[in-house]
């Protein structure tokens, strides 16, 4: 198994969409790479991400981070859908060199008319988002979500 954190905007619908991807073991919604190991005031720098735990034997993490980027605009900053701060921002983070080798050449290799505006870098630090957070959109399904219902059950299992 393997792990890797998405940040894409508000996590409720990232960790909607990421647990319906063949090859996920487990998700769990939280927030990385901010300045302290809490949650205070506007959570100090952190994103809103979902660390995904994988089965590289069943799906590789390029695959993965194709499937991130059918749900994001990544040449936007600090906003996805309607909100709009930089604990939206879009970002790539892990522990694992290997990994971000892998996000940087799938970024470069898009690259078009605009700069993509995806953080990668390493996991500097990650706080577990309250139980209140995980799972959100299974347990109500008609709560708010910046991503489009096609695409956010696309995979659903």
């Amino acid at each position: 198994m393997e792990t890797i954190y998405f940040a894409g905007g508000c996590l409720w619908g990232v960790q909607h969409f990421i647990k319906s991807l063949p090859g996920v073991v487990e998700t769990e919604a939280g927030r990385a790479n901010g300045t302290t190991n809490t949650l205070d005031g506007e959570y100090d720098g952190y994103a809103e991400c979902v660390k995904t735990v994988f089965d590289s034997d069943q799906v590789s993490l390029k695959e993965l981070i194709g499937y991130f980027f059918e749900i994001i605009d990544p040449y936007s900053i600090d906003r996805q859908g309607i909100d709009v701060g930089r604990k939206y921002r879009t970002g790539i983070y892990s522990t694992d060199d290997k990994h971000l080798e892998i996000a940087k050449s799938f970024i470069a290799k898009r690259e078009d008319r605009a700069q993509i505006k995806v953080e990668v870098l390493p996991l500097t630090n990650y706080v577990r988002s309250a139980e209140e957070h995980q799972d959100r959109l299974t347990r109500f399904p008609n709560d708010y979500c910046h991503i489009p219902k096609d695409i956010l059950n696309k995979y659903r299992k």
